[in-house]
């Protein structure tokens, strides 16, 4: 079984169809109901849909119950920036409910999301999380919280590599057609995002697909701890 979370929308729901069409057994989770009964449509039925909230450990207890037969692959995708389309808080505890949230949202989510799945992964499977470019470029609580992501990433590669469990991390730039920025992104931001790209074009979907679904695969049985940018060269490391 592959599990997609954050598979209702955007890179979680691309990814999830392209492993269901590739006769995968595929479990998609999200928060919102709706967003997921779509997907299931979309497939046919094929895919089972989970509505979880991953930062809640009842939640996340709810989601291994529902596993039917191991994990063999792992790709969270679930996270967000619930500083987008919000006034900035004007009081300390606005502050940290703000900061509290995103945390929760993206690192919390993934630890617990791993850790209450991990005794259902046999050997060889492998574990794709995702982070973001904000982390190389400091985007508010959103930035911060993504590069621990990342850093999670490496020390769990080590932990489980002993298993043969392998994982990375993708940290993705602009992605088109998704609901990341809602309402926030015109046309004039997504042009200016495209000109930072050393090719040229902004990345889709379909560009994290294949990136996820080489890194589920035997195909990259010697790659784990890595952080991946996936940006058309946004940012570049060496």
């Amino acid at each position: 079984m592959h599990i997609v979370t954050g598979g209702g929308t955007g890179i979680g729901r691309a990814i999830a169809l392209a492993l269901h069409a590739r006769g995968e057994q595929v479990l998609a989770i999200g928060r919102r109901r709706a967003p997921l009964d779509d997907l299931a449509a979309a497939s046919g039925g094929g895919i089972a849909v989970l509505s979880c909230d991953h930062s809640a450990p009842a939640d996340v207890r709810k989601l291994v119950e529902a596993v039917d037969g191991p994990v063999t692959g792992l790709v969270h995708c679930a996270g967000g920036n619930p500083a987008i389309g919000r006034p900035d808080p004007t009081s300390l505890d606005e502050e940290k409910a703000l900061l509290d949230e995103t945390i929760a949202g993206n690192l919390t989510s993934a630890a617990l999301t791993v850790t209450a799945l991990r005794p259902l992964m046999p050997t060889g499977a492998s574990i794709v999380l995702y982070g973001s470019i904000a982390a190389e470029h400091g985007v508010g609580y959103y930035g911060p919280a993504k590069a621990a992501v990342a850093s999670y990433a490496v020390g769990l590669a080590a932990a489980l590599g002993p298993q043969d469990i392998r994982v990375n991390c993708i940290s993705p730039g602009y992605i088109a057609d998704t609901e990341f920025f809602g309402p926030g992104l015109d046309a004039d931001r997504a042009e200016q995002l495209r000109r930072q790209t050393a090719i040229g074009r902004n990345g889709t979907p379909d560009d994290a697909v294949a990136l996820t679904l080489f890194l589920l695969s035997p195909e990259s049985r010697h790659l784990t701890g890595q952080n991946l940018h996936l940006n058309g060269g946004a940012f570049t490391t060496r």
